[in-house]
């Protein structure tokens, strides 16, 4: 080719490209990558709840992500599933049988024992005694994907009140994930991870919550006769708690009250203003949980005037957190919210209300289905464990005395099924086979089978479930009050070039990592098999 053809072919080139490039470049500008995503998990939020007290919320707060986000005003989690769960399905896309994380704890077959899910004796803590680490998770969460799709150049954090919620937020990738210490107060993390902001050791050293607790107290923020949705009952007796060092559960209390939203959002704007998250040439992500569980050391049963109180200072630190974020990125960041289901309620309602009750021990239950165990199939011990509804047999038992485990566990849910203030059983072959009641499949897909027991019990709504089955002093001995909550829970999505909107239908949760990953442009967790909500 000659030197004038080569030049013309190269000068075409030219032209071409800047064509192509001027046709394109209006679509890229109102494309904008975001520059910081904020996770928010709100364990125990309420539709109800928000949707009363809206005229009492600030318009940056609650109001925002009503009107100008994307309401999904029933994100599904298919069944009952504690925060620990909740937070591990929203942020990978998965179910707890794919992800591996179906709750707060895990039997530990060979040791006998229940153990937190993320337990990891080989990762040692830092300003904390306690050992975990995300390694349990089996699956990339979308934090995971923004630190891989920013090369390590941008920043991922997590920050929550409970240490399992702190670790799946910040992933297997993120640059760290810090909680409150249970024993010391601190705020904690893991040589998992090798990142501590000089944020985190200045507050533990020179405002550390162990002495500022000594003096912190939780009191209403309205003038009481000015609370909405409360009987006038209620509002005769201010509530205050305090948490003394004398008392040994003051942690607990803490982190179950409406200040530790307050903590958990201090930190939150001091990780975007010292570390400049929203600022680094790629997305930066901040994760963070809050709590509005019902608050389980509350002077009486009704706690309404307290919950009530803890959704109006949410709004105040929401509102507060979102317009930290808008200074640090110009408002170009997109916020996801999503709330778990509540809880069962700790507590009893009062006897003079003649409401049926009924106590179904775990360790009574495990003793007589023992003994009929025994009876049927020889001595032995039978029934090693028992956690969250699932009672555990002894399958090296089984296994030394040639049985057949399928019979085995068949006989022990028909023994158990006709005890006191048992609603339905069912065995892990029937969870497997997606014949366990009418929403079998949901109970499938969050069942995670290496994990469960051999037999699940639902009980009677109304009975306390007395979990005295352990001598482990070291595991929490709350009972509950069981009742049928809703398995829905509202979710918010706030990003720019989103218009408002509300879907009202049931919406998987599962579909919120996804969802989040195509407003991000990144690739979806590795195990998110839903497609993402198509968004105008």
């Amino acid at each position: 080719m000659s030197r004038i053809n080569s030049s013309i072919s190269s000068r075409l080139v030219v032209v071409l490209l800047a064509s192509m490039v001027g046709m394109t470049l209006p679509a890229v500008e109102n494309q904008t990558r975001p520059r910081l995503v904020l996770g928010i998990v709100v364990d125990g939020l309420q539709a109800d709840y928000i949707n009363n007290l809206r005229d009492y919320f600030s318009d940056g707060g609650f109001k925002r992500l009503m009107r100008d986000g994307v309401v999904i005003a029933n994100a599904d989690y298919g069944t009952s599933v504690d925060p620990v769960a909740a937070t591990a399905m929203i942020m990978t896309g998965a179910s707890p049988a794919v992800n591996g994380v179906s709750g707060q704890f895990i039997y530990d077959i060979t040791g006998d024992r229940l153990e937190p899910t993320l337990f990891d004796p080989n990762s040692i803590g830092n300003f904390t005694t306690d050992t975990y680490s995300p390694q349990k998770l089996l699956v990339s969460t979308l934090a995971d994907e923004v630190r891989i799709a920013g090369g390590g150049v941008t920043d991922v954090y997590a920050l929550s009140p409970d240490v399992q919620q702190a670790l799946i937020l910040g992933g297997h990738a993120g640059n760290s994930a810090f909680w409150i210490d249970d024993s010391n107060g601190n705020w904690a993390t893991t040589t998992f991870y090798r990142d501590v902001p000089p944020v985190i050791g200045g507050r533990n050293r020179l405002i550390p919550l162990q002495s500022r607790l000594d003096t912190m107290s939780w009191t209403p923020l309205l003038p009481v006769v000015d609370y909405p949705i409360v009987p006038d009952h209620l509002k005769r007796y201010p509530f205050k708690y305090t948490y003394p060092h004398a008392k040994a559960e003051r942690y607990a209390m803490f982190k179950n009250s409406a200040p530790v939203n307050t903590e958990v959002t201090t930190l939150a704007t001091e990780f975007i203003n010292t570390l400049g998250l929203g600022k680094h040439d790629g997305v930066d992500m901040l994760n963070v949980t809050y709590t509005l569980q019902p608050f389980e050391f509350a002077k009486n049963t009704d706690n309404r005037l307290e919950l009530i109180d803890s959704y109006l200072r949410l709004d105040r630190n929401l509102e507060q957190l979102f317009n930290t974020a808008d200074r640090a990125t110009g408002g170009n960041s997109v916020i996801f919210l999503v709330a778990t289901p509540p809880s069962s309620t700790v507590r009893r309602d009062d006897e003079k209300w003649n409401i049926p009750y009924g106590e179904f021990s775990t360790r009574k239950a495990g003793s007589l289905l023992n003994m009929y165990l025994m009876a049927v199939y020889g001595t032995g011990e039978w029934v090693t464990g028992y956690f969250n509804g699932h009672f555990y047999l002894n399958n090296r038992l089984i296994k030394d005395m040639n049985l057949d485990p399928k019979v085995v566990r068949a006989d022990a849910a028909a023994f158990v099924a006709r005890m006191s203030g048992v609603k339905d059983v069912f065995t892990i072959d029937q969870i497997f086979s997606g014949d366990a009641g009418d929403n079998a499949a949901a109970l499938k897909r969050n069942t995670h089978i290496p994990t469960a027991g051999d037999i699940y019990v639902n009980v009677i709504p109304g009975w306390e479930i007395v979990n005295d089955f352990s001598n482990d002093k070291s595991i929490s001995k709350h009972n509950r009050v069981e009742r049928i909550t809703s398995t829905t829970a509202p979710a918010f999505i706030l990003a720019p070039n989103v218009n408002p909107q509300r879907l009202d239908k049931p919406v998987d949760v599962r579909i919120i990592a996804p969802t989040v990953a195509r407003l991000l442009r990144i690739r979806s967790p590795n195990a998110a098999a839903i497609p993402a909500l198509q968004l105008d």
